[in-house]
């Protein structure tokens, strides 16, 4: 008897200890990364139309998109912002789009890889996802430098793809920005 009544408890432990850990991740993944930076009232989910934007100052950050440490990302630009505490934009840079395009919302960091293969068949690095399309996975990463090109098999040009691609530097910048449960706002 003794010998089952030790298996439920270890088991019955087990359960508690997964359960704990899966809370604390999400606990995690949704406090704000600066306690200090005040919160935005109301909803954090940008507006579908386009943010305004500096005509003098193109690569500004455009104004109305958000609060707080955050990673930028503009559909209609194509264009990255890694904005750090206080609101100053720590870099921005120019990407190159995948064939599905995330909706304008307010996402976290939800998964990242030092190292795979995209859905085009091409070696990628420092990929940082955020968010799923129907079906395909949405992220920034760069291309392995030095890699071949070669489309996926059967690709044809008919592979969705989710990569917003980044040049090497950029991607090692958004690789140590933009960690677990940060912040991308994705604007038009």
């Amino acid at each position: 008897m003794s010998g089952s009544s030790s298996g439920t408890v270890f088991g019955l432990t087990a359960a508690a200890v997964a359960t704990i850990g899966v809370l604390a991740y999400q606990a995690a993944a949704s406090a704000p990364e600066d306690p200090s930076e005040p919160r935005p009232a109301g909803s954090a989910s940008p507006t579908v139309s386009k943010a305004p934007r500096d005509k003098r100052n193109p690569t500004a950050l455009p104004a109305g998109s958000g609060t707080g440490q955050r990673v930028v990302y503009s559909v209609d630009d194509d264009r990255v912002w890694l904005v750090g505490r206080g609101g100053k934009v720590e870099r921005t840079f120019k990407v190159t789009p995948g064939t599905v395009d995330p909706a304008p919302d307010s996402y976290a960091v939800s998964s990242r890889s030092n190292a795979v293969t995209g859905t085009d068949g091409k070696p990628i690095e420092h990929v940082v996802r955020f968010t799923v399309v129907d079906g395909v996975a949405v992220g920034f990463s760069a291309t392995v430098e030095g890699a071949a090109d070669r489309p996926a098999d059967g690709a044809g040009g008919s592979i969705r793809t989710g990569g917003i691609r980044e040049s090497a530097a950029d991607g090692a910048a958004m690789w140590e920005f933009a960690t677990i449960g940060r912040r991308v706002v994705v604007i038009r």
